[in-house]
């Protein structure tokens, strides 16, 4: 076992592995063969997403306190460790461990919910922790089962998003729809299917989702808007259906769709997905408390292909809509790492709205669009080449008077594709304060945000 462990850790260069055409799992990596083909083996993966940010902060932010108009705050978007492996020809397992959001500020909120003192050095946990069982394989074609603690859901690619080898900035955090709330950063306990048949890419499951009172914060309280029940617990359906016009996709871990291959592959897909909960929210309607099913579904489509395979330039690009029924009157205002604490200036009917938030869930429908361009391998010479990108989050929520658009802009400098890159992106959100129409939110302008993010990936 300590022979096995040290092979883990300190082997970077072992036997180039002869696996499934499907799987993007063939480069020398930090791997233990457990065959001699390399078919059957464990593999260790690590990620570290390091951001240097300038905000704009919407009116009224606080942070410890102190009147804050702009910040400048260092954090860890993301720092993961996975290990994972094929034991046989049919079991996989996988599990993935690390933190997210981790700032200066990242345990103060404990101290204002619980009560308690917070502690800085409690932010890692597990996020998956899953086996699967390969029932049938013909050539790409294979069927799979799993369960445990997973990521795996239907409703779009990115609510299952691969984070290392994102292109934007960030992963549109929207589409990860009931994120802290009633799972672990996306991550329910579940059974599920997932498979290829012929262009076909499925997954189908059925997830427990933990009660919104364990959370880590005060549940919303019960009004006339919809939040999270904390009553008549159901269990969560979910699906998602991707057709293949050219190449099919990596399909090694479950879960954890691609974000870019870098022109290493020719995709174009069209995909559908849904997921639905009874009685997920309740609101108060006079002195009757009603409860809502969640009912969320999208359409999609998503191309990443190599324009000059000689020169190694690339496009990639995705538009999907989504259709986001939570309940009547349901808004949650969140956005990455908020670097505040609180605010003089709070909105009735909705919290958290200190910092770089803005309304990023709510009953209604968004338009998600992404495109991006790589320019040729070596642009940089042997510092790599660049990726610039866009894209729009383009939200029709029942309680805005007007359609929320978020915009991103920036550019990746991957100078060693995905596993060591630099971007800087500018984020630009609009901000809200009370309308004149009750229970509605009016525009009050917009503010932006400067990020810079280093990325190693191993």
């Amino acid at each position: 076992m300590l022979k096995v462990i040290a092979l883990l850790v300190l082997t970077s260069s072992t036997v180039l592995a002869q696996t499934r055409a499907s799987d993007d799992n063939t480069k020398n990596d930090i791997r233990y063969n457990l065959n001699n083909s390399g078919s059957h083996y464990v593999k260790v993966t690590f990620t570290n997403q390091t951001w240097l940010r300038l905000n704009d902060n919407n009116p009224g932010t606080t942070v410890l306190s102190n009147p804050e108009n702009q910040t400048f705050d260092i954090g860890l978007r993301r720092t993961r460790m996975q290990l994972f492996g094929q034991i046989t020809d049919r079991i996989f397992f996988y599990t993935q461990f690390g933190m997210n959001n981790f700032n200066k500020i990242s345990a103060f909120p404990a101290y204002n919910k619980a009560g308690n003192a917070s502690n800085r050095k409690v932010a890692a946990f597990f996020h998956d922790a899953l086996g699967e069982y390969e029932v049938y394989r013909k050539g790409t074609s294979f069927v799979r089962f799993g369960g445990g603690l997973t990521i795996v859901n239907g409703l779009s690619r990115f609510s299952q998003p691969s984070i290392g080898t994102i292109m934007t900035m960030d992963v549109p955090v929207f589409a990860q729809a009931t994120v802290d709330q009633t799972d672990i950063f996306s991550r329910k306990l579940a059974v599920y299917s997932r498979g290829q048949i012929g262009k076909f890419n499925y997954r189908l499951g059925l997830a427990d989702p933990f009660p919104v009172e364990t959370s880590g914060g005060v549940p919303a309280a019960l009004g006339v808007n919809s939040v999270f029940a904390q009553k008549k617990h159901k269990k969560q359906i979910d699906g998602l259906l991707i057709y293949n016009f050219f190449d099919t996709e990596d399909n090694t871990t479950p879960g954890y769709m691609t974000g870019t291959y870098l022109g290493k592959r020719k995709v174009l897909n069209l995909e559908a997905g849904f997921i639905t909960q009874k009685n997920a929210t309740w609101r108060r309607e006079g002195a009757d408390t009603l409860y809502s099913s969640m009912n969320l579904w999208s359409v999609a489509a998503y191309a990443d292909m190599p324009l000059n395979k000689a020169k190694g330039t690339a496009v990639s690009g995705y538009l999907g809509y989504f259709s986001t029924d939570y309940g009547k009157g349901y808004l949650r205002y969140n956005n990455s790492m908020n670097p505040a604490t609180g605010t003089t200036q709070p909105i009735a009917g909705v919290s958290g709205t200190h910092g770089n938030a803005y309304p990023m869930f709510g009953t209604g429908s968004v338009i998600y669009a992404q495109a991006g361009y790589k320019f040729k391998d070596g642009l940089l010479g042997s510092q790599g080449t660049l990726m610039p990108f866009a894209s729009l989050q383009s939200a029709d929520y029942d309680r805005l008077t007007d359609v929320m658009n978020l915009y991103n802009v920036g550019v990746n400098w991957l100078i060693k594709g995905q596993n060591g890159k630099l971007t800087l992106n500018y984020e630009n959100r609009p901000i809200y304060k009370a309308s004149t129409v009750p229970n509605e939110l009016a525009k009050d302008g917009r503010k932006g945000a400067w990020i810079l993010q280093y990325q190693i990936s191993i």
